[in-house]
């Protein structure tokens, strides 16, 4: 019998766990976005703290469009603009016209935005390490690789 906390969609047995996994990804994510905010003013004090974010996706996919940008993290186009202008203006982002498509521009960091980022990324890469030195390094690796699963599955959902 399904008490109310209980959904169809997952078998009684299963739900403390499923239970556990939400409260668990709800710290992580908490988390998460006060040490990206942290990370972010490392780059530049101004830095707003979905603006790292947006500079590590132009780090991985340049030279990169703002189209591109907003649906990958599921914004408006708008929203992405506001955060690309402040780091152009903070001198991190440049742009250079799109020569497949004259009303596009592609997006790359400047040199400065470069070191800058590089800087943070190894800072949070440093803090990861001192927070999982006492596990070996199988542990850390597993984690890496569930992670990747999850953020794949993750991809699928519809913003």
């Amino acid at each position: 019998m399904m008490t109310e906390v209980e959904t169809a969609a997952i078998p009684a047995d299963e739900h403390e766990a499923y239970c556990a996994l939400e409260q668990q990804l709800g710290v992580l994510f908490r988390r998460s976005r006060a040490l990206s905010a942290q990370v972010g003013r490392t780059v530049h004090p101004e830095l707003e703290p979905g603006a790292y974010g947006i500079l590590g996706r132009i780090v991985e996919a340049a030279p990169a469009r703002s189209s591109d940008l907003a649906a990958y993290f599921g914004v408006g186009k708008a929203t992405v603009s506001r955060q690309l202008k402040v780091l152009e203006e903070l001198g991190l982002i440049g742009r250079e016209p799109d020569p497949l498509d004259g009303r596009a521009h592609l997006l790359n960091l400047t040199e400065e935005g470069r070191q800058r980022f590089d800087r943070a990324r190894v800072a949070r890469q440093d803090r990861f390490y001192a927070l999982l030195a006492t596990w070996p390094e199988e542990d850390v690796r597993s984690l890496a690789q569930m992670l990747a699963r999850f953020n794949a599955l993750t991809e699928t959902i519809a913003t």
